[in-house]
């Protein structure tokens, strides 16, 4: 917009700078055209050299001069007329053109005279200019038919053309360079000013679990946004007291039921062994013995959740041999579900990674238990591990009904479940891929759901390897 503005003001200046100039030419020659009135006959050379002296600047200016006379015979005409075919026709016709002189008034009688007064003398016609272009030059022309002679004049523009291609290259130099100057000043004072909406911006950015804590800080320059920042800062500071209370509230309410679960869980366990078995009473027991460590598991997991939350999940990290951790559970799975077929792609080389062993353990069995439950009739798993030069890779696919698309964006919500009518069979409350992303985050590696082919669901997760050492051959 400033760039457009500033060209367009050049332009306008530009445009109005040569109509002065021509206004001013114009004014000149209208001037020299009535000298040419009062001329005494046969001096047109002596008009001529005039003409020359008064439009001369720092260079000599060409002037054409025509002049012919009632009976329409040239009785004057300049070197540039007679040096320039073209001109001279110009000149012709600008006089063909010229209006004519105004009549000559009647002298009334001398008694007429004394007892009225003499009608005011015609007006003379204003002669017209025109500009026409040449091999020669562009020329400004005009004319004017006298009672006695007709005079016509054209005068090259070659000094207002130099003089407008002067300012032409000034403005060349100074609308870019000012334009930069505008630009770079924009840049200065709007970086300046949006400097708090960066910082802003960047404490939004950095609004996490573990970044609650954060705060923008203000000072006297940014008198426009302090109250802005204020704000946000309480708002961060609400936000934060209120997480700590939750996150406070779910693992105090978890710690303490782990308690009375426990005691609970050994109680029905002793209980179950004193009754008779195969009775009624056992089978009631056994019912809630399973519902109280289901309980138990939900509160430990909950308590996990809370303590990553608070970014306090602590790890205890040791070398884990993937290869081997890996097999074992294949083994399980084709105990738990011999229906399903279980193909694997697995490398059996040093996959060694740095994690807790039973954590890891627990986001496994939690993938391979879904692959299970959500799998098709007679359908098939696939366990897949790809090692980078940085990263492990293991991906766990299955055969299963395709997840929709709301579903998949949400699939790693606490508590989320899919439809209930497709899944009201399967066990389980929706905590246990949310946990098993938390535990991934807190060992620097990632969960996610892959885009696959309809019929099927795959969640790779990422882990860091260990750094092997180089082989030392020889001794």
């Amino acid at each position: 917009m400033a760039g457009s503005a500033i060209v367009g003001f050049g332009a306008v200046c530009w445009y109005q700078i040569y109509n002065a100039q021509i206004s001013r030419l114009d004014a000149q020659l209208f001037n020299q055209l009535m000298r040419a009135n009062r001329l005494p006959d046969r001096e047109w050379l002596f008009y001529k050299d005039s003409l020359t002296t008064s439009f001369e600047t720092n260079t000599k200016i060409p002037i054409a001069l025509l002049v012919k006379d009632t009976n329409g015979n040239i009785i004057y005409q300049s070197d540039e007329v007679i040096a320039d075919a073209q001109i001279n026709s110009l000149l012709l016709q600008r006089l063909k053109l010229a209006p004519p002189p105004p009549p000559r008034p009647n002298r009334p009688p001398l008694s007429e005279r004394i007892i009225r007064i003499a009608p005011p003398p015609a007006r003379r016609p204003l002669p017209q200019f025109i500009t026409e272009k040449t091999p020669a030059g562009t020329w400004r022309i005009t004319a004017l038919n006298f009672p006695n002679a007709s005079v016509a004049i054209g005068v090259s523009l070659q000094a207002v053309n130099q003089q407008l291609a002067t300012i032409q290259n000034i403005f060349l130099v100074t609308i870019p360079v000012t334009f930069i100057l505008i630009t770079f000043g924009a840049w200065f004072v709007s970086g300046r000013t949006l400097r708090p909406i960066r910082e802003l911006t960047g404490a939004i950015q950095q609004v996490t679990v573990q970044g609650l804590n954060q705060r923008v800080a203000f000072n006297t320059l940014d008198i426009e946004f302090v109250e802005l920042i204020q704000v946000f800062n309480q708002m961060l500071e609400r936000l934060e007291r209120s997480f700590l209370q939750a996150s406070r509230f779910s693992a105090d309410a978890a710690h303490e039921l782990k308690t009375p679960l426990t005691i609970l869980q050994g109680t029905l366990e002793q209980t179950l062994q004193q009754v008779e078995t195969g009775s009624e009473v056992q089978q009631h027991l056994s019912n809630l013995l399973e519902e109280v460590r289901r309980l138990s598991g939900i509160v430990r997991k909950l308590l996990l959740l809370s303590l990553a939350d608070a970014g306090q999940m602590s790890l205890y990290l040791v070398d884990v041999d993937i290869y081997k951790l890996l097999m074992e559970m294949v083994e399980d799975i084709e105990l738990l579900a011999p229906h399903l077929t279980l193909e694997t792609h697995i490398p059996n080389n040093k996959l060694q990674v740095k994690a807790d062993s039973d954590l890891l353990v627990q986001v496994l069995q939690n993938l391979l238990s879904n692959a299970i439950k959500y799998n098709l009739d007679n359908g098939w798993i696939k366990i897949s591990a790809e090692a980078t030069q940085t990263n492990l890779h293991i991906t766990i696919t299955n055969a299963s009904k395709n997840i929709p698309l709301n579903e998949r964006t949400r699939i790693f919500d606490r508590f989320y479940r899919a439809d209930p009518a497709r899944t009201r069979k399967v066990e389980g409350i929706g905590l246990g891929l949310s946990l098993a992303r938390e535990i991934m985050r807190a060992h620097h590696g990632a969960l996610i759901l892959e885009e696959t082919a309809d019929g099927q669901t795959a969640f790779t997760l990422t882990l860091p390897l260990i750094p092997q050492p180089p082989d030392n051959f020889g001794g």
